[in-house]
């Protein structure tokens, strides 16, 4: 961490994030509390993060725009667009105003979309290869902080002053990461055009082919799914452990995710380290057997072990997170950057997002026990996948750029740019 905040770019990057990311999960959380005071509906308040969650389908549209065009001036055009996305919710005065809200939250989510895979790929180019583990340990460790401090910060501040000054500061927070982009010196050029025989289609599909054609990638991408089809049962099944469990108020559950930011404080800052021993893939495998290994210290019904369990949990969702992208990042070319990024997330959107669903519906006649036993057994699965690939016990390398092309079906004229090149 020393040496990433030795570079100026890195300071100035992950400070003006820091502030975006605050500002961003207040408003999330206040905009939830806004839809329930003015309808009265625990269901349209859910609504907030359905809509957010929507924009997910956008992701491969995003990660082919990403990769033809400069990623900092889109970063800051898409964070200037968001800051005036987010004050179109001064317009909204009462219950009529709720479609507002949910457009607000769509329209997030899709200026999320690009912004994931931008910074993705800015961070491949602006920093070195072995930098790259400690950006995203960064990362994550801010957002696991604001975890820990949003509820009070967004609730607290909506209860005093409204939602109007909590879009209001929101808006400024993004105009304090533009300021931030402002400072960061990056040696950019746009990627080539795409040839005349390429369709758009083949194009945005690019990533995903790179991905299934990359050993690494595929495996990383298949072992991480396998294990999302079950973490969004969490989810449900925290409210469970809470009631049933632990025989405590639903308010409870303020302590549980109190117990889980702490963990993600110790997973966020050790991920990095952990990736340059081993490797970035045996890292994702790493962090998955903690969240199974948390999974089973939860079924105790006891508080100190459920802490203790869930506090596991929260150490190995950073060290898999940062790992994971980590890998997509070294082993994929700065062409294919953003398509790289958005194959990934939106194939794992899918599982967590059917987990979640599957999580709601068993947990009313599901003994909570057995499918945290149900949970554990999968992780377990998916962290064995992992941890027993050949490919993923050693530290990523880009691909050579004739394997790129191989791999994405792109033909490489002798003379002409190929895919990871610039023009």
């Amino acid at each position: 961490m020393r040496r990433l905040f030795k570079e100026p770019n890195a300071r100035w990057y992950l400070g003006g994030q820091a502030f975006s990311l605050l500002g961003d999960s207040s408003l999330w959380l206040a905009l939830g509390i806004w839809v329930k005071e003015l309808t009265g509906s625990s269901g349209e308040a859910g609504l907030v993060f359905f809509f957010f969650s929507l924009s997910f389908v956008f992701s491969p549209v995003a990660g082919a725009i990403v990769d033809r065009v400069r990623r900092r001036p889109l970063l800051i055009g898409t964070n200037a667009v968001t800051a005036l996305v987010v004050l179109a919710l001064f317009l909204v005065n009462g219950r009529g105003q709720v479609w507002l809200i949910y457009l607000v939250m769509f329209l997030y989510g899709v200026s999320y979309a690009f912004l994931g895979s931008a910074q993705s790929a800015l961070l491949k180019t602006m920093l070195p290869d072995e930098l790259l583990g400690d950006a995203n340990g960064a990362l994550q460790t801010i957002r696991e902080t604001f975890r820990l401090i949003t509820p009070l910060v967004g609730a607290g501040l909506f209860a005093v002053a409204g939602g109007h000054v909590v879009a209001l500061v929101d808006a400024a927070s993004f105009l304090i990461a533009i300021a931030a982009l402002l400072k960061v010196r990056v040696d950019e050029r746009r990627a080539p055009s795409p040839g005349p025989s390429e369709s758009w289609g083949h194009e945005v599909t690019a990533g995903a082919r790179h991905i299934w054609h990359t050993p690494a990638l595929r495996q990383v991408v298949t072992g991480t799914g396998i294990a999302l089809l079950v973490v969004g049962f969490f989810e449900a099944l925290s409210f469970a452990i809470v009631a049933v469990g632990l025989q405590r108020p639903p308010t409870f559950l303020g302590v549980l995710m109190a117990a889980q930011g702490a963990g993600a404080l110790v997973g966020g800052p050790t991920a990095a380290p952990l990736i340059r021993r081993t490797s970035p893939g045996r890292t994702v495998g790493f962090g998955i057997a903690a969240m199974a290994l948390g999974t089973v210290v939860v079924m105790a019904p006891n508080l100190p072990a459920v802490l203790v369990g869930i506090a596991a949990i929260g150490a190995g969702a950073p060290w898999a997170i940062v790992g994971f992208f980590t890998l997509i990042q070294l082993r994929t070319p700065d062409a294919l950057q953003g398509r790289a990024f958005s194959a990934a997330d939106t194939v794992l959107s899918m599982p967590q997002t059917l987990s979640i669903a599957a999580g709601a519906a068993l947990v009313g006649i599901v003994d909570y026990r057995l499918l945290l036993a149900v949970v554990a057994a999968v992780l377990t699965l998916s962290a064995l996948y992992l941890l027993t690939r050949s490919e993923l016990r050693a530290p990523g390398e880009p691909l050579p750029v004739a394997a790129v092309a191989e791999a994405v079906g792109a033909p490489s004229a002798d003379g002409g740019p190929e895919p990871g090149e610039v023009a």
